[in-house]
């Protein structure tokens, strides 16, 4: 798995010449969907699960308070793998390196990995598989993403 800070995923495996295959226009456009799907999905879940937090706990107080909990809150820590994608895929993009077919497809096939069966434990978790119960924006965020991952870019 890439690391936080400008590793791609093709630099974690051997260096072969079909790992070096530039990246097409199509590849490229489909990963800034996946971002901005990624973000939109990231957003809902974050005020779904301030809104239960709220419910369940106290109100926060202030958006310093709400940053702090996303941080280091057990309540949010579901959501960390989903931020941390999307910071990967931003430096890969804003570094200016060579983006390869292989690095965005890694990247494609972590979203799947983290969107897959959350009623059985395993991507999000059962945590996202009640956000998708109780919020039918999380439900429509989460169709798109899959959207892209299965088709490409939106039409």
């Amino acid at each position: 798995m890439p690391g936080i800070r400008g590793d791609s995923p093709a630099k974690h495996g051997s260096v072969t010449e079909a790992s070096m295959i530039p990246a097409s226009n199509f590849t490229r456009q489909r990963l800034l969907d996946l971002r901005y799907s990624l973000l939109r999905l990231h957003k809902i879940l974050l005020d779904t699960e301030r809104v239960s937090y709220d419910e369940t706990h106290a109100p926060i107080a202030s958006s310093a308070e709400f940053l702090q909990l996303v941080l280091g809150d057990d309540w949010f820590a579901y959501l960390r793998p989903l931020s941390q994608l999307v910071v990967r895929i931003d430096e890969t993009l804003d570094e200016g390196e060579l983006l390869t077919e292989e690095d965005a497809g890694a990247f494609l096939d972590q979203a799947h990995g983290l969107l897959r069966s959350p009623e059985m434990g395993k991507g999000l978790g059962p945590r996202y598989s009640e956000a998708l119960q109780r919020n039918p924006d999380v439900v429509l965020a989460h169709a798109e993403v899959v959207k892209i991952l299965r088709n490409g870019p939106p039409a």
